[in-house]
This record gives structure tokens, sequence and C-alpha cells, in this order.
């Protein structure tokens, strides 16, 4: 079975007439929708003949650039030396560049528009787009005049955005040398980091000890970048007004902070339920001192819990059918027409993500699946992201931007539904296993995130003074994970270097990508709780609800479910599933 995806769908080859015809065609209707702009956007004389004009060609517009980087893009996610496809990517962020003039002047229009709810109920058109509309409005405040718009939009590609190229290409490409078996090899990153689920524990710390040694050759230059990048997010900030890096992302988030302090209070009062787990696994793996990190992924069991594809898929497949058939027969067209890449490989990114392409109403999903069950929830996790596009493709392109925290929720819904599925017909050792893996999951969406949150911060406060060292990052890293992970793990034996190859730090539009994890996973859950109460019923609800979160405040989308977010009690019940499944795992071993 193919574990490569295929781009045919949206060109052929760097080469095809169809990409070069729309390479131009994009620089035609850039040329076009840049001279409407400064005609008809000086004046606020037929607003609404204006707004929807911008509506239908701005999402013309949107869904070029979509198949065009698009293209690119995945194409050097899966090959990081291809210099064509590498360019490409860049040519085309600098042509959407050419946008944020034009796009900056309708923001401000829209700022100027006194009597914005008669414009929007004039049309139905622009009324589908009202929560559009009044976020622009409402978020004016922070735009600079169209000029710096535009130098700080082309700036960004040579500052920030090179930066995070750098570190893609730096992690993509590093090999590994390591012994295995007497043998010396050099293995890509990615493959390394996979051998932290290997059953062999001299291969865990073979594999772990190896990793960390490999990021001296890089460890300069992607402090570099991080730098660079933390360092242009404080900038930005301050010219446009904002307090904080966190408060950027807040607004962005539609969340307010009252909400975020509410849930991660909950999360540090569940850590020393996590840290019983992880001592409990320590004991299990014959260690006294806590656990070692490289046994954190450690699998637990007797159990064969290993998958091929094949297998992975109709586990898949069947599992999804206990929510419904609509997400079971979207996961077998996902493996069927060949939306995912699954093979481990020189050359492609390390991780997992499910990229959204609007002009296609398809999903494509990268994942490095070696055949373990946490792979295989991996896969169900990314599949996850790939049913909340689907429910947003009914949407206008303006409608499908769901705030981060919301984008993580099918995700993890995804997961339950296979460790739940799961555990009803597993023997004791399978259960094991599956718990195992579930709240090893559960451990770095709330542990890990939550040491990651810390590491930012902190990073963030140390950078507004000046660049910080490799040596001051990895100290950062280390006091961030004793502070979260505590005793639970051997302090002795940490992950100075988890900075280096966390993609999340390096995208300066997305600082903080880490409590939206935590949110996803608890808010997930809490909505997993509801479905087992109320099945069918829930389902058509559950679908509406991912088809409006990109045009929704998270409070308005939690409130279609009667959650009060600033509760601090809905947090902790969702923990206490968690903590329960802690419980029966230690009862189990």
């Amino acid at each position: 079975m193919k574990m490569r995806w295929s781009l045919d769908a949206l060109y052929t080859s760097f080469e095809s007439e169809e990409f070069n015809s729309d390479i131009q065609k994009c620089d035609d209707l850039i040329s076009t929708f840049n001279k409407w702009a400064s005609t008809n956007l000086t004046n606020l004389e037929n607003t609404t003949q204006k707004i929807e004009y911008f509506l239908v060609k701005r999402a013309e517009l949107a869904n070029l650039f979509d198949r065009l980087l698009g293209y690119a893009s995945l194409t050097s996610a899966v090959e990081a030396t291809n210099q064509k496809a590498l360019s490409y990517v860049e040519k085309l962020e600098n042509k959407l560049t050419n946008l944020t003039e034009a796009d900056v002047s309708f923001k401000k229009w829209v700022g100027k528009i006194e009597n914005l709810d008669l414009v929007i109920n004039s049309s139905k058109m622009i009324a589908e787009h009202e929560f559009f509309l009044k976020e622009i409005a409402l978020q004016n405040k922070y735009l600079l005049s169209e000029n710096e718009e535009l130098i700080m939009s082309k700036l960004k590609n040579t500052g920030s955005g090179a930066f995070s190229k750098l570190q893609d290409y730096l992690t993509s490409t590093l090999l590994v040398n390591i012994t295995l078996d007497g043998e010396e090899k050099q293995l890509p990153l990615p493959v390394v980091r996979n051998l932290a689920y290997d059953k062999d524990s001299s291969i865990r710390k073979a594999a772990y000890e190896a990793e960390l040694k490999s990021y001296d050759t890089i460890s300069t230059s992607s402090a570099a970048a991080l730098n660079g990048i933390k360092g242009e997010s404080i900038t930005v900030c301050n010219i446009r007004g904002y307090k904080s890096p966190l408060e950027q992302v807040l607004i962005a988030s539609r969340l307010d902070e009252e909400t975020l302090m509410v849930m991660l209070t909950a999360m540090k009062e569940s850590l020393p339920a996590f840290r019983k787990y992880f001592k409990k696994k320590a004991e299990l793996l014959g260690h006294k001192n806590g656990l070692p990190f490289y046994d954190l992924f450690a699998p637990i069991g007797e159990a064969d819990m290993t998958y091929t594809y094949e297998e992975a898929k109709n586990f898949i497949i069947e599992n999804f059918k206990s929510f419904s058939e609509k997400l079971s027969n979207f996961a077998k067209e996902a493996f069927e027409k060949d939306w995912i890449d699954a093979e481990p490989r020189e050359d492609k990114r390390g991780g997992a993500f499910c990229s959204r392409l609007s002009s296609l109403k398809e999903s494509r999903i990268l994942s490095n699946f070696t055949g373990s069950f946490s792979d295989v929830s991996t896969l169900a996790h990314e599949l996850g992201h790939g049913y909340h596009n689907l429910c947003l493709f009914e949407e206008s392109i303006f409608n499908m931007n769901e705030p981060m925290p919301l984008a993580e929720t099918a995700s993890i819904f995804n997961e339950t539904i296979i460790a739940h599925a799961a555990l009803q017909t597993a023997t004791k050792e399978q259960a094991l296993t599956i718990l195992e893996n579930d709240i090893q999951g559960s451990a770095q969406v709330i542990v890990d995130i939550l040491s990651r949150f810390i590491f930012e911060s902190e990073v963030f406060e140390k950078r507004k003074e000046s660049s910080l060292s490799v040596k001051e990052l990895n100290e950062i890293m280390l006091n961030a994970q004793k502070q979260t992970y505590g005793e639970g793990l051997d302090e002795n034996l940490l992950h100075p270097c988890m900075w280096v190859c966390k993609p999340h730090y390096y995208f300066a539009e997305e600082n903080f990508y880490n409590f939206p994890y935590a949110f996803g996973q608890l808010f997930g859950k809490g909505l997993f709780a509801e479905f087992l109460k109320r099945k069918d019923e829930f389902v058509m609800e559950y679908d509406n609800l991912l088809s409006v979160t990109g045009k929704n405040s998270i409070a308005e989308v939690a409130a279609m479910m009667n959650i009060d977010l600033r509760s601090i009690d809905f947090w902790r019940s969702s923990l206490k599933l968690i903590e329960a499944d802690i419980d029966k795992f230690i009862s189990l071993s």
C-alpha cells in the first residue's frame, strides 16, 4: 500500500502548463485587485457593492495561492533539498506580500464604516461574513499604515520567514550518527526520534544520546533562528500596540486571558497525578530515580501492539464507525486517494501535520509511521484535522479561519475515539498498552505543553534584553521541565534541547502554539464525555460545532454545548477523566 501522498490534484510538476499558467494568472489577478483597491477604497460610497466585490475577488486569489503555495510547500515538506520547491515557496510568499497594501486598505476602510450593521444586513453574501467583517473592525487599532504594513510583510520574508525555513532545513536534513546492533549508521533525525518508541531499552537510550549529541552541529544556528524570530515578534507587538506576544495570540485566538489562566491553574493542579504515573512507569522499567526522558515513550506491557500500515488503516476506519459513518468514510477516502504521506525517509520533515487545501476541498496529511500504537493514534489525530476541514468546506474561505485552540478539538476527539474503541475488546495486556499510550499522549499535552508554555514565556521575557545563547536556552528548557515533570522524571536525564526539535517555536505568526493543544485535549475530552451520554443526538451537533469554529469566538462555540470555559470545574472534569485512566493503569500494572 502506498505510504506517500499524491499532489497531482494540485499540479503534476513545476514545469506543467497548468502550474505556470496559474503563476501568470496570479500576477494578473493581483494587479487587477490592487488597481481596484486603490481606486475604490478612497471613499464610503456604494459600500455594499464594494464589500461584495472584495469577498469574491479576494476569495479567488486566496484559492489560487492555496493551490500554488500548497503544492510548493507540501513538496518541500517531503523533499527538503528540492531547490525548485524551495524557490517557489519564496517566490509565492513574496507575491503574497503584494496583496498586503490592498488588504490593509480594505481593513482600514471597513473600520471607517459607521453603519456596519446596516451594510451587513443589506446583502445575503455580506451577512454570511458578519463575524469576519466585525472582527476586522475590532482589530483596526492594531493596524499600521498601508505602507508600513507592506514594508513589514516584505521584511518578514527575509527575517522570521527566512529563519523559519532555515530551521526546517536544518532539522529535515540532519543525519544522526548512531550505533545500532554494533553497526554505525547515519539516520534522519525523525527516524532516530521515533526510536523512542522501540521495545529495546538499549536502542531507546542510544537514540536519546545520539539525538542530543547531533544537535551540537545545528544548535548554534537554531538559537540564531529562534532569537531572530522571537526578537521580531517582540518588535512587531510593540509597534502594533499589543502588551505582549501572548496578548496578540489570545486576541487572534478569540480567547480571553481569564479562560487561559483558569485552564492553566487546573493543569497545574493535575501535575501530582501525572507524576504518579511517571514514577509508576519508571518502576515498571526498573528505574529508581524517576523516569529518564528517553523512556517517556517506552512501550509498556507484553501485548503485541504493532501495526502494518494496512492494519493501521483498517483499525482506524473500523473504529471511527463507533462515532459515525461520515467520519469513517472520510478516513477511508484519505487512505485510498493517497492524501497521506506516512513513510519516514531522508529529506522529509519530522513530526506530523494536516494541511487544508481549500481550493480542492481536500486535505493532505504528513506523518512518520513506524508501526507503534502511538503512530496509529497520530494518524487518527491528523485525520481529525482533516475531518474538521471537511466540516468547514461548506463555508466561505473567510469563515474557515478557526482559532488555534479550537483547531485541536477534532484531532484530540479522534484520538479519544481510537483509545476508547480499542479498550472495548482489549485483553488485560492490550488494555495496559492502550491506556498507557493514551495517558502518555495526555501527559505530553498537559505536562510537556505546560513546560513549553513556561519555556516560551521565559524566552520572550529574556529576549527583550538580548539574544540568548544555546546554554541559556538549554537551562530555561531544563528548568521548565523540572517545574512540570518534577520528581516524575530523573532530573539528570531530561531533554535540554527540546527547543531545537519542536517546529512550533519557529512560527513567527503562531507564537505560543503550545497551550492550544492543552485546550484541544481538555475540550475534546469534555466533548467525548458528552458523546457517551447522548450518542447519535450528539453527532450532528458536533459536526455543526466544527463547521462554525471559523466564525465565532471560542466562548460562543463552547456555549453551543452549554460549556462555561471560565469555570475551573469544566477543566477539572476533563482532567479527572485522565486521572481515572492513570488510576486504572496503575491498578492493571
